[in-house]
């Protein structure tokens, strides 16, 4: 990379990939120079580049929690005990073609929590995401993202929100140090970039380029540029997708002490788990409208004292079942060899599933009675069916 002092950053990247990082990244708009590289403009934000082969040590500011040792989270992010919504979502309405990606959606993010958006493919989460990131236009409704509108306001709202891409979006030459350090040097008061590096575990891998990083590593790296500029407000598109589950851990630790600093957070995941251990509100949109919406204690609330759940044999005949346990019962195989009795669970309801088991054969494995989880809730709500 090539980078020059007087207002302009100038560097190699003359693929299309790096130039929508960047773009998307800063909000800069890229210029052709007579030597065939890009310049991006100052943003108000960004810091003269060094000069080539000089590293410049990254500010260290007080208050920071251990995990970020060099500086505190974004001065301006609200206090974790701020509610107040900084993302406004009014009758969003996006169309491609003839077909409603998103119809008549609303949603609401306070400030200082973790809002999972959760939907099967072709819902119209990544849509509605994109949109508050204002990477799409709306065709009605309206949207805004800190109090300002993602597009007319892109500029202004851009150095004060990170993104997490689910892949792409960055120079597949470029080296994993390099552009972290590069997208540091965009932002007014970075994150330590060593520190950052070393708790998302790509201390041993900053050297190597990103097209021979694997899947976890892209995606740690992915995590690391978009909360290395300090945001306000950062989107996350499917942050653990690939990882291993030490690194799962970790990133969930992380988005962790981003909330207790303030940091607001959107995520999509279709991992259920993830969405019940993180996130403070849950939104479920399905055929682009939000069909449920509360914490994950209320959406699960429903019917927690009257499930009981056991594994067996897949395809055991439910409809036998049934006909030995009192009437208004239900069952259920969720996945091969999960099963689900919801009804008015008692000892002797409890009773009459065991003895059939035994009189069928099949060996009941760890029978419990407990609540509903956030994925019989999404199952039920958005059916089994597979979406293309």
């Amino acid at each position: 990379m090539r980078f020059i002092t007087k207002g302009y950053l100038t560097t190699t990247l003359a693929t299309p990939a790096g130039l929508l990082f960047f773009r998307l990244a800063t909000g800069c708009r890229a210029m052709r120079t007579g030597s065939g590289h890009r310049t991006f403009p100052a943003c108000g934000q960004i810091l003269s580049a060094p000069r080539p082969g000089v590293r410049r040590a990254l500010p260290r500011l007080p208050g920071m929690h251990s995990v970020f040792p060099g500086g505190s989270l974004p001065d301006r992010a609200p206090a974790a005990g701020t509610r107040d919504p900084v993302v406004e979502v009014h009758g969003l309405v996006k169309r491609y073609g003839d077909r409603a990606a998103v119809d008549g959606l609303d949603l609401v993010v306070r400030a200082g929590t973790v809002t999972a958006v959760l939907g099967p493919n072709g819902a119209g989460k990544t849509t509605t995401v994109e949109t508050c990131e204002g990477y799409r236009r709306a065709d009605s409704g309206t949207v805004r993202v800190l109090g300002l509108d993602p597009v007319a306001d892109a500029a202004r709202l851009r150095p004060r929100i990170g993104v997490m891409l689910q892949s792409g979006g960055v120079y597949s030459g470029a080296r994993a140090e390099e552009m972290l350090r590069h997208m540091a040097r965009l932002h007014a008061r970075p994150l330590d970039v060593d520190a950052l590096m070393e708790r998302l575990g790509l201390g041993d891998c900053g050297r190597t380029a990103y097209r021979r990083l694997s899947g976890g590593q892209q995606q740690r790296l992915a995590l690391a540029l978009a909360v290395v500029g300090r945001p306000e407000l950062v989107f996350l598109d499917e942050p653990t997708a690939g990882l291993d589950p030490q690194a799962r851990r970790s990133t969930w630790e992380l988005l962790r002490e981003l909330r207790a600093d303030g940091v607001t957070a959107v995520l999509t995941t279709h991992f259920m788990d993830e969405a019940e251990e993180l996130a403070d509100d849950v939104v479920i949109i399905d055929a682009g409208r939000v069909i449920a919406h509360g914490s994950p204690e209320e959406l699960c609330r429903g019917g927690a004292e009257n499930t009981l759940r056991f594994t067996g044999r897949p395809g055991l005949d439910l409809g036998s079942l049934l006909k030995a346990l009192p009437d208004g019962t239900a069952a259920a195989e969720l996945s091969p060899g999960a099963y689900r009795i919801s009804g008015s669970v008692d000892p002797q309801l409890l009773a009459t599933v065991a003895s059939w088991c035994a009189q069928h054969g099949v060996m009941a494995d760890g029978i419990s009675v407990e609540r509903h989880t956030l994925e019989d809730v999404f199952l039920e709500l958005t059916g089994k069916e597979l979406r293309s």
